[in-house]
């Protein structure tokens, strides 16, 4: 994230930009990221994709032409994006959104190379049909 002894920046603008697939967001230290759909798809924050400890990550496969369908503000601190493939538990930090800003080239290179070594692509995902929400496995239904 942020440097915690950084002076606080905050957010000055926001707009999603439908036709380019990117989330614009303005910062008062002068900053201005586009950060690409599928790069917020893929690192969300919720515990679907960053699993509940650190290892537990679920890889996102088939995400390159995710939207966004909508966009909600989250108090004074965040947004929540409702994403075209139905995800919508990831609650964006105006502080996680300039983490994925500022580091986004590293965070693409770390993405594409969990990619190769998994053998999965960003066009096609992968099924998890043994999993459930958050990566777990789905409780057998009682009797």
């Amino acid at each position: 994230m942020t440097d915690p002894k950084a002076p606080a920046v905050h957010p000055t603008s926001i707009t999603l930009h439908q036709r380019s697939c990117v989330l614009e967001v303005g910062y008062s230290d002068g900053q201005v990221f586009r950060i690409p759909f599928e790069l917020l798809r893929v690192y969300s924050p919720s515990a679907e994709v960053q699993g509940h400890g650190r290892g537990q990550e679920v890889l996102q496969t088939g995400k390159r032409d995710v939207g966004v369908v909508a966009l909600e503000p989250v108090g004074n601190y965040a947004v929540q994006p409702r994403f075209s493939d139905g995800h919508d538990s990831g609650i964006f930090s105006w502080d996680y959104l300039y983490f994925l800003g500022a580091g986004q080239a590293d965070l693409w290179r770390q993405y594409e190379r969990r990619l190769q070594e998994a053998g999965a692509s960003r066009d096609v995902a992968t099924p998890t049909a043994t999993a459930g929400a958050c990566g777990h496995a789905p409780v057998p239904p009682t009797r």
